[in-house]
């Protein structure tokens, strides 16, 4: 299938989904809810995974996809220190915290992929 759009990326589609998991774990818990500045920078660190990978992609030349995909991967890099945050601030239970840990991983991965592969081409 030939990609035309930032939504037929699967590590887009990945990103939406760990938007999802980070704001339903803030609904979840109360704590986290009311901390509203933790809160907001886990959430837009999330949001920021996915925004730019879809602008990257839509700058349409590989270079400056690849820059964008590199500040998408330091994104997940901050999700994954904030979510340290909240585990220790019991936050996050052991299982969410892994949860959530690996899908950023999982991310992190997909970015590195599609980094080298843009870079070959």
């Amino acid at each position: 299938m030939k990609v035309q759009r930032f939504e037929d990326l699967e590590v887009w589609k990945e990103a939406r989904g760990l938007v999802s998991m980070v704001y339903e774990a803030a609904k979840e818990n109360g704590a986290l809810q009311k901390d509203f500045r933790f809160r907001d920078q886990i959430n837009a660190a999330a949001v920021s995974v996915m925004s730019n990978i879809a602008e990257g992609f839509c700058r349409r030349t590989n270079k400056e996809f690849v820059q964008f995909l590199f500040i998408a991967k330091g994104s997940c890099a901050e999700v994954q220190s904030l979510l340290y945050a909240a585990l220790d601030q019991h936050y996050l239970t052991q299982e969410k915290f892994d949860a959530l840990y690996q899908k950023t991983d999982l991310i992190a991965r997909q970015l590195s992929r599609l980094i080298t592969y843009l870079r070959t081409q």
